[in-house]
């Protein structure tokens, strides 16, 4: 028995995710088929679809495979760095895909719209992520920034790094976003901080913070509406 690992062109052409895509259609295809086209090949005496097979079990599913680090999907054995990082930016496409197809000519006027709008992509974050959402004058959508990945506090989330981006891009007002990975979207007392300091920001500016919003777990809870913001 050999080392040599296992490539697609090992399997029967009857079971050659790609074969199988020229003839049927990508949406044929299963999670581990589309997979297993990216990773090419397998591990050792085992194929490229079994590979694929034990990345999403690892991940729980294709929802939470975003999640994993390349440090974690390097631990899985068979997947080496070149792997991981071919995992990584397929996701990344995607993610960029959908974002950029939801953005067009969106427009943002209630919380609850921008909650909708980031809902799906925020709410399994294992992290919290800080983002703002960059409006025009008539509240439609410029832009969504990434700003920080990890805990909220002032020095990650500093007015500096959060107006950057309205100032280069014209943007009329802001809507600061980030996730809570518990599921609770109550404010923490840094939460309030944080806010507090960048609406003053704003107003120095001349870039109006129109509301901060926490991601839970299927719910979200708006500054504006609660008050915390006037």
């Amino acid at each position: 028995m050999t080392d040599r690992k296992i490539t697609i062109k090992d399997l029967p052409p009857e079971e050659r995710p790609r074969e199988r895509m020229r003839a049927l259609g990508a949406g044929s295809l299963s999670n581990a088929e589309l997979l297993a086209i990216i990773l090419r090949t397998g591990y050792r005496q085992e194929s490229v679809i079994r590979l694929a097979e034990r990345v999403l079990f690892q991940s729980e599913g294709l929802r939470h495979l975003p999640n994993l680090t390349l440090e974690e999907l390097q631990a899985i054995k068979g997947i080496g760095p070149a792997k991981a990082v071919m995992i990584k930016a397929a996701l990344e496409l995607g993610r960029r895909l959908v974002l950029s197809i939801r953005q067009e000519g969106i427009s943002l006027t209630t919380p609850g719209e921008v909650a909708n709008f980031l809902m799906e992509e925020m709410r399994f974050y294992n992290k919290e992520y800080f983002k703002i959402v960059l409006l025009n004058t008539k509240n439609q959508l410029i832009s969504l920034e990434d700003i920080s990945v990890g805990s909220l506090n002032a020095s990650i989330v500093h007015p500096r790094e959060i107006f950057h981006y309205p100032i280069k891009k014209s943007a009329a007002a802001i809507i600061l976003v980030h996730n809570h990975p518990s599921g609770d979207p109550t404010p923490s007392r840094e939460d309030l901080e944080v806010t507090k300091r960048l609406v003053e920001a704003g107003e120095i500016l001349g870039i109006k913070v129109l509301d901060h919003i926490i991601v839970g777990e299927g719910r979200h809870l708006s500054f504006k509406e609660k008050g915390l913001i006037s």
